[in-house]
């Protein structure tokens, strides 16, 4: 019964979608709007070498609209200002969170509008987990099928559940202008006293979320959309919430790869990006939270488990980061310690700012910035 429930609401709803994604969500046209210089949207290396200093730079960071405006009211349309903003300032992309998102007129037209903003078209970002995370499924004026939690689909023990649901996400993901999806959650729920992750896990059993996610990784990417698993190196096992403050993992890493990590090396290999948490593994770096540890992410995820893809922080402007080291050494910091994009620091202009200083006192090595703006070129398509 449960499968067939999930089978229903799957065809159901992508049969909707269908028109819906071929009417309203066309391929968005690699244009440059007026304000911006113009670049060649050739292949990512050609890309790479017509880039100023400055422009790769500002493409390795992810923000809120908001952010490249002096205020801190939710955006909900391209105006002149974030547009003038956005052409001196090339992103990465843009993150949109459930004030940005209306109506589906509204979002539509956004997004839209967003991914012309710079030379280079912006990815375009949401949290859309299914469950309690979800931007556009709990916004009533979608009318969109809503999933209980991830926690009910692992319970199915069923891969095609996972897969219909990341099916179902991407689809209308797409048709509303969305290219990447900060989703699944492969954190192992371990404990239960977690009041961060809980039931956006897939479950308690390691192996069975790695299978779940990686179901629901190919759900999307038969849609279009991309991926991203978080929180590396493992999130579930944790009391405290990273969103205000410091957070300890106990286990060594040997301990990690028995449990924690099976779902990220399982699916490393057809993940478009990995997030790194703001946990701090006392037992493998004492000295820094995971996401600007180049102990946890340099050695270990991309030497050790040999990840080649878009390695990228959670947001920066969290209670475990901003209170401890401030939008610019964290930004800098993130870098050196091997992510290729910086999602949301509190203050976009002093990390912008921090991250060109320190390229150009060669504190970060010109050969360094282009190996991971290579990589966000490459995620984008080129």
């Amino acid at each position: 019964m449960k499968r067939a429930y999930f089978s229903f609401l799957c065809t159901a709803v992508l049969a909707f979608l269908i028109g819906a994604i071929l009417t309203g969500c066309a391929s968005f046209p690699k244009k440059t709007a007026k304000e911006t210089r113009s670049i060649m949207l050739t292949d990512a290396a050609h890309i790479l070498s017509q880039m100023t200093t400055e422009e790769k730079v500002a493409q390795i960071f992810v923000i809120a609209p908001e952010q490249l405006l002096p205020t801190t009211a939710a955006q909900t349309e391209a105006s002149a200002a974030l547009s003038k903003a956005a052409a001196q300032y090339p992103v990465a992309g843009f993150i949109l969170f459930a004030p940005n998102i209306q109506t589906p007129e509204q979002t539509r037209a956004f997004t839209k509008a967003l991914s012309s903003l710079t030379p280079i078209p912006a990815l375009l970002a949401v949290d859309e987990e299914g469950g309690r995370v979800a931007r556009l499924a709990r916004n009533g004026q979608f009318f969109l099928p809503k999933f209980k939690s991830m926690e009910a689909v692992g319970n199915t023990g069923d891969r095609e559940n996972a897969r219909g649901a990341g099916q179902l996400i991407g689809s209308y993901l797409a048709s509303f202008g969305f290219t990447v999806d900060f989703a699944p959650d492969v954190d192992v729920n371990t404990n239960p006293e977690n009041i961060v992750i809980g039931d956006r896990s897939f479950g308690s059993d390691p192996r069975l979320v790695a299978d779940m996610a990686g179901a629901f990784l190919s759900g999307l990417h038969s849609t279009g959309v991309k991926g991203c698993i978080k929180h590396f190196p493992g999130h579930g096992d944790t009391k405290g919430d990273t969103h205000a403050d410091y957070v300890a993992v106990t286990k060594s890493w040997s301990e990690l790869t028995e449990c924690e990590l099976i779902p990220f090396t399982q699916n490393l290999s057809s993940a478009d990006c990995v997030m790194v948490a703001h946990v701090t593994c006392a037992a493998v770096d004492a000295d820094a939270p995971a996401s600007l540890s180049k102990t946890l992410i340099t050695e270990k995820l991309r030497g050790e488990l040999g990840y080649t893809g878009v390695i990228l922080t959670d947001a920066l402007n969290m209670g475990a980061i901003e209170k401890n080291y401030g939008s610019g050494e964290a930004s800098v910091r993130a870098f050196e310690a091997g992510n290729d994009m910086l999602l949301m620091p509190k203050d976009f202009y002093a990390a912008y700012d921090a991250v060109l200083h320190a390229v150009k006192s060669g504190r970060i090595s010109g050969e360094r910035l282009n190996e991971s703006v290579l990589r966000i070129l490459t995620l984008k398509g080129y």
